[in-house]
């Protein structure tokens, strides 16, 4: 199993940078960052300085989105990064919640999302694709390799990925609702004519590592409310208890009440009273290491390659100790 840490790229910039240096002497094998221009800074000026201080880690966006950047330029920003460093991102990327709910526009349709996947990887593998009618390529990529891997919750979604992508991003870390994702994924894969093992499987979630469990949630508790987000607009989509989406995904929102983006991804996040220790415990990984690698081991079992933990809490550095000298030796 792998392993990739998640920032938000709060400046200073370099702290970032910092940090995903100790990440990768850490054992981390890829570094992820939150994309949403408005409330934080630009993730792709910040990638390069990453790249350049490190040798081996990945980097990339959990997730972008197609309607904040053209594809063009998302394409070219990919391939002049991998042309720089050796082909060493990963496009992260999903409908869009944070960056296009603050601008004021809605999450992207699964048929755009679909065809800008398409055309963002063509270009960046230095291929032709067509941008709204007309047909371009990048005539000086040279053995560009962009894999991309999507952000899914709801059936259709979860179906896209396993048609088209090369990989699933799953924001939550419950071992049922993994197999049922994964098994939907798989399936739509198989369909397809895809082989269904080769879309790598990402589940990416906060852990904090420590035996005060009463606050490890309440540093956590933020993640079930930027779940939330999704879920509500599966509720919105496919109705409560209508069985096309899990009820053990959905019924926690049902105290939900509305939702500030000033304190999104954040521990202390007002808007998220309403999610209870039980969805904090499923979704997310905390208490002693031991507990940590027995629930990863199990996630490895139904077929994740890696875990992305997500690390906004004050108990990031002793987390990622943890993980460097027991979590990551135990399952790499």
């Amino acid at each position: 199993m792998d392993f990739g840490i998640v920032l938000q790229t709060d400046p200073p910039a370099s702290a970032v940078v910092d940090r995903m240096r100790r990440a990768e002497d850490a054992g981390f094998t890829h570094g992820w960052t939150f994309d949403s221009a408005v409330l934080w800074q630009e993730p792709f000026v910040i990638y390069s300085r990453i790249l350049e201080h490190t040798e081996r880690l990945i980097v990339g966006p959990m997730v972008t989105n197609p309607g904040t950047r053209t594809w063009e330029v998302t394409a070219s920003t990919f391939a002049t990064l991998n042309d720089m460093y050796g082909n060493r991102t990963v496009c992260g990327i999903g409908r869009g919640d944070s960056a296009m709910r603050v601008a004021g526009r809605k999450p992207n349709t699964l048929a755009r999302l679909g065809e800008a996947m398409h055309t963002i990887k063509e270009l960046a593998e230095g291929r032709a694709a067509t941008v709204d009618g007309n047909t371009v390529r990048l005539p000086w990529v040279r053995d560009g390799s962009l894999p991309v891997w999507m952000a899914a919750y709801g059936p259709k979604a979860l179906a896209l990925t396993g048609r088209q992508a090369d990989g699933f991003i799953l924001q939550l870390a419950d071992p049922f609702l993994t197999e049922w994702m994964v098994k939907a994924v798989r399936s739509a894969a198989a369909e397809a004519g895809r082989d269904p093992d080769a879309v790598t499987i990402c589940v990416a979630a906060p852990a904090y590592v420590g035996d005060d469990l009463d606050h490890a949630r309440e540093q956590c508790r933020w993640f079930g409310g930027m779940v939330g987000n999704h879920v509500a607009d599966l509720v919105t989509r496919y109705g409560q208890g209508s069985g096309m989406v899990p009820a053990e995904l959905t019924e926690y929102i049902k105290a939900r009440e509305g939702y500030d983006y000033a304190h999104h991804g954040r521990s202390g996040n007002p808007d998220t009273a309403f999610v209870p220790d039980e969805i904090v415990d499923r979704f997310c990984l905390l208490g002693p290491a031991g507990a940590q690698i027995d629930k990863l081991k199990q996630l490895r079992d139904l077929g994740v390659d890696q875990f992305a933990l997500y690390a906004m809490h004050d108990g990031v550095e002793s987390t990622m100790d943890a993980y460097a000298k027991e979590v990551i030796p135990a399952l790499s």
